[in-house]
C-alpha cells in the first residue's frame, strides 16, 4: 500500500502498544518501483540501526539527483532480519572482494 501522507494511525497505535518500531528509510527510485511492484521483497542495509521482525519500515522514495524526497512512500512489515559480519561469512574476504555478494529473494 502506498501512502502519500502520514503513516496510518492504526499502525502507529499498534506499534506503540507492542514495542514494535516504526523505522523510516530512504529508497532510490529504481528500487522503490521494484518494491511497489512486488518484485523486490528485501532490503540490504548497513547494520547501523535496530530492526526486528514485526517492525514497520516506512520506505520513502528519495531522488539522489535532486537530494529530495519525491513524496511517495510505502509501508512494509519486517518478516525476517539476517545480520552478519563480513569476516564471519562462509567465504574468504578475498573471494568476497573478487566476486561480491548477491542476495536471492524467493517465495
Amino acid at each position: 500500500m502506498i501512502h502519500a501522507g502520514a503513516v496510518r494511525v492504526k499502525s502507529l497505535r499498534n506499534a506503540m502498544e507492542s514495542n514494535i518500531k516504526i523505522i523510516k528509510k530512504k529508497v532510490w527510485p529504481d528500487y522503490f518501483k521494484a518494491i511497489v511492484s512486488g518484485k523486490k521483497k528485501f532490503e540490504l542495509r548497513l547494520n547501523d540501526f535496530d530492526v526486528n521482525e514485526g517492525d514497520t519500515l516506512i520506505l520513502e522514495e528519495w531522488n539522489p539527483k535532486t537530494k529530495e524526497y519525491t513524496g511517495r512512500k510505502i509501508e512494509k512489515i519486517v518478516t525476517y532480519v539476517g545480520k552478519f559480519n563480513i569476516d564471519k561469512l562462509f567465504w574468504s574476504e578475498e573471494e568476497i572482494k573478487e566476486k561480491g555478494i548477491q542476495i536471492i529473494s524467493f517465495e
